[in-house]
């Protein structure tokens, strides 16, 4: 078994559950005036941490070119309001993600420590943390679908590394 290999399918089985709900949602749902947790503002949570834990340290981590400072952090208030994400804008950063996926787990070494001081495990233990946390929102975002927009979306078990960003 290739534990590298499982690790970069799950991520990229997960990450294509939320393309779907970032896809499927309907335009009246995206930003809800009064929402404290908006869907998009949950997606870029999602994919932000996915970046930032897919690296060696916080050190190295380069934040999207489109980062908002607290946007990754659903719930704070801002001193001001956010820009709001576009669908689109969400599914370049996912790309992103992806390609990040396919690029980091391959150097992972599994037994460092984590890189970040606030998360005392090893690399292996992040991997399992970081798409615990992905599937949390995404999860939390085809509820969401479900219950308001009576949208069902499907679950993905794999995807062939030839079809991970289409």
């Amino acid at each position: 078994m290739d534990a590298k290999q499982t690790i970069k399918s799950q991520y990229l089985a997960a990450l294509e559950m939320l393309k779907q709900a970032i896809e499927r949602c309907p335009e009246a749902m995206w930003d809800v005036a009064g929402e404290k947790n908006k869907f998009w503002l949950i997606a870029y949570h999602a994919l932000f941490y996915i970046h930032l834990y897919l690296q060696k340290s916080i050190q190295e981590f380069k934040p999207w070119s489109k980062h908002q400072d607290g946007a990754q952090r659903p719930g704070a208030v801002p001193e001001k309001p956010f820009a709001v994400y576009t669908r689109e804008e969400m599914l370049d950063y996912l790309a992103i993600c992806q390609e990040q996926v396919a690029e980091q787990t391959a150097s992972l070494d599994l037994e460092a420590p984590s890189g970040f001081e606030w998360l005392p495990f090893n690399k292996l233990e992040l991997q399992f943390y970081n798409i615990r946390h992905l599937q949390q929102h995404v999860g939390e975002l085809f509820e969401r679908l479900g219950a308001r927009a009576a949208i069902e979306l499907d679950w993905v078990t794999l995807v062939p590394d030839s079809q991970a960003k289409k």
